[in-house]
């Protein structure tokens, strides 16, 4: 589908939040991520699927199947990732907010850029929100109890530090591990997705390699930029690679 197209398609449908920004897709998922990257480090491809699978944002879908983005669409995972970092609220309560604001309801408002909170241990988080997290802090985070982390943990699908502390990372690991659990796949049963994440990650690391190797002068920050955009990209086709195998399976058990 042509831009041209794809804007009549887009101004055809009814107006979501925010209002008066773009919703025509010009950027692959690399590119988006690229942007929410500046004020959120920690956030991945895997989280933007994530965010999209639960109903917080809908790109548009190229006739190869491969997302694009609006900047409307970067606002609404703005909104829900600062919604997580700043006040740790789980997603349906963004899901509600951003529906009251689709709705025009003018009561529902993103937490204030660099808004800090006090959590019950005492801890102050700030803007870049909280790096490492107890077991506890993880589960709350991710909405699930302290011993489906402990069981993760232990089947090695999330690490903890040397103070027993867990990266922001490891909340949509245990989300994600959280939904299938509902379906009875267990921890033990994730070994395998785990160490074919590893492999794919082991072989986009060498095809980078190449890429991000001007360690120094001028040309090194766009060389690691260049990097990671090509890395989120063979991320993405790996994602949709995975998808289409399984998809083919499932087909041919019927």
């Amino acid at each position: 589908m042509s831009t041209s197209s794809a804007s009549a398609r887009a101004a055809d449908e009814p107006e979501r939040w925010p209002a008066g920004v773009s919703r025509t897709p010009t950027m692959n998922i690399g590119a988006a991520l690229s942007i929410l990257q500046r004020e959120f480090p920690a956030v991945s491809v895997s989280k933007i699927r994530f965010l999209e699978d639960q109903g917080l944002v809908t790109p548009h879908r190229t006739p190869a199947g491969y997302r694009t983005y609006s900047q409307a669409d970067v606002e609404r995972l703005r909104f829900a990732l600062t919604a997580q970092r700043d006040s740790f609220l789980p997603l349906k309560v963004i899901r509600e907010r951003l529906a009251e604001l689709d709705a025009g309801a003018g009561s529902a408002q993103a937490p204030a850029p660099g808004a800090r909170v006090v959590t019950e241990d005492g801890e102050l988080v700030g803007a870049k929100g909280r790096t490492r997290m107890t077991a506890a802090q993880l589960a709350e985070a991710a909405d699930c109890p302290t011993e489906q982390v402990e069981i993760l943990a232990a089947a090695g699908l999330i690490t903890a530090d040397a103070g027993s502390k867990y990266p922001a990372g490891a909340i949509e690991i245990v989300r994600l591990a959280g939904q299938l659990a509902e379906h009875g796949i267990e921890a033990r049963h994730l070994r395998s997705v785990r160490t074919a994440a590893e492999r794919e990650l082991d072989l986009i690391d060498q095809l980078v390699a190449p890429v991000r190797s001007v360690r120094s002068g001028p040309s090194s920050a766009a060389s690691r930029a260049k990097a990671h955009s090509l890395a989120s990209d063979l991320a993405e086709t790996f994602n949709a690679l995975h998808t289409a195998l399984i998809r083919a399976g499932i087909d041919r058990l019927q």
